[in-house]
């Protein structure tokens, strides 16, 4: 009989200060690897090694994003639980939809997904668990406990036999495999001069319509995407220092409440600069909460005015007077771009896809163009944060890149990766360089669509 091949990994210093051997085959981690995507394991916490005890599962597992635990029992059984939710002993119940719980069936693990509408776990001091139903280590001993429940729809004879004394339970942290492209799969110039050359185009850029003085171009994203921080970000480039014009930040809910416009200047005592970007409230998945899709359809057609306020459970009602008069081109959104968080395309519940693809249904009837603004690069690929110049030689950024394309449906050509500023206190040539040039594609798209828009305009006077 063949010996499996077995993996060593090297965590923080353990107890024994011996290193980790993983007891998973070569074969059961590439079929676990494949259950999770470009991923590799990295051995955290070995129960043998460092104990049964939830303190020393918490010492090992505690802050390190996904984890996978893979649980082995006295029949040979393998089974466990993945949650893309780092434990933090945060005392909060915690939801994640990417949860699951699996036990290999033969050579193949068989994985079972959380019902909706459960929570994952309460993020405690206690042993680790799944849907508060599947308990690991419990009471500090080699067993594995079945509470029952219905997060998740659990055959404990088919999972592990029935037997829940546990001969061993290891935890991996989760993480992406770094691999590059032979060469840049886009090209860009990362040089002062190229800098210099994008904002002269962007500072002499005429609409290709004369009745058009700036390009309106339409920020719309899920909360926290960083929408806000692009204008702050671009806001900087020309003001030549790091500015924070529009509230931006991290909470759960949209910091933005109101439709803002903001024009650009080109320095402090400078003139506007030939565009306005429009911030709008975060989009969100449940009905009543987050921008209404019937707002988008108010603010493409220019009725919105600047600084009205959000009211997600009731949509704007222009008024009777105003809305009879016709909108000029100049009031229009002439460009929409999607801003997306490069480190949650995966986690994109099927609602928020959803609400999407009906703004974009929208969008696409009224024959406005569109790009997809792939945010936070840096802390999606570990390559990238560590130099922004291997953006464009990052697979993982490359399929980052075709993902987003596939789940909004937009061409790959569409998606532009960039870097917003969100805690430099000094301006960077290479984060520069990716904003500048995906704002002069937004103004290059938004020319596209009023040459189109000018032309209607011209056979309805003929």
């Amino acid at each position: 009989m063949r010996k499996a091949k077995m993996y060593s990994a090297f965590g923080a210093a353990s107890t024994h200060n011996v290193p980790l051997t993983s007891i998973l085959t070569e074969e059961q981690r590439e079929q676990l690897c494949a259950s999770l995507g470009n991923v590799k394991l990295s051995l955290l916490y070995k129960a043998s090694v460092h104990g049964y005890k939830a303190s020393a599962f918490h010492q090992r597992c505690d802050r390190q994003g996904p984890t996978l635990l893979v649980a082995y029992n006295r029949s040979g059984y393998i089974f466990g639980g993945y949650t893309s939710v780092d434990y933090a002993q945060s005392g909060q119940y915690i939801t994640d939809k990417d949860t699951f719980i699996f036990s290999f069936q033969g050579k193949i693990p068989v994985c079972i997904k959380i019902n909706h509408g459960h929570y994952v776990r309460l993020d405690d001091a206690g042993v680790p668990s799944f849907g508060q139903q599947l308990y690991f280590c419990y009471k500090n001993q080699p067993v594995v406990y079945s509470l029952g429940g219905n997060a998740f729809s659990i055959n404990t004879a088919a999972m592990y036999g029935n037997d829940p004394q546990l001969s061993e339970c290891e935890v991996y942290k989760i993480s992406s495999q770094v691999s590059t492209e032979e060469k840049p799969w886009r090209n860009v110039l990362w040089t002062a001069e190229r800098k210099d050359e994008l904002m002269e185009m962007i500072r002499n850029h005429k609409p290709v319509v004369a009745s058009v003085s700036r390009v309106r171009i339409l920020m719309i994203g899920p909360v926290g995407a960083g929408k806000s921080s692009f204008f702050n970000s671009i806001n900087s480039i020309f003001m030549s220092r790091i500015t924070s014009k529009a509230m931006s930040g991290s909470a759960a809910t949209s910091l933005t409440t109101q439709f803002r416009t903001y024009p650009v200047k080109d320095g402090r005592e400078g003139k506007l600069l030939p565009f306005v970007l429009c911030d709008t409230m975060g989009l969100e998945e449940q009905s009543g909460a987050g921008l209404d899709i019937e707002d988008i359809s108010s603010i493409l057609q220019g009725h919105i005015p600047d600084r009205y306020k959000f009211n997600p459970t009731t949509p704007f009602k222009p008024d009777e007077q105003k809305s009879s008069r016709p909108v000029s081109l100049q009031e229009k959104i002439h460009c929409v771009v999607y801003v997306i968080d490069a480190t949650k395309i995966s986690l994109m519940s099927d609602k928020l896809q959803e609400k999407l693809a009906s703004i974009r249904r929208k969008v696409n009837s009224l024959g406005i163009s569109q790009i997809v603004l792939m945010t936070k690069v840096d802390e999606a690929c570990p390559l990238v944060e560590e130099d922004l110049q291997s953006l464009y030689v990052s697979s993982y950024i490359k399929t980052k890149v075709q993902e987003v394309s596939s789940r909004l449906g937009v061409p790959v050509s569409c998606v532009l990766p960039v870097k917003n500023y969100s805690q430099e206190l000094e301006l960077e040539l290479n984060c520069d360089v990716l904003l500048l040039s995906a704002l002069q594609q937004m103004l290059n798209f938004a020319d596209d669509y009023l040459d189109d828009a000018d032309q209607m305009e011209d056979n309805i006077y003929i």
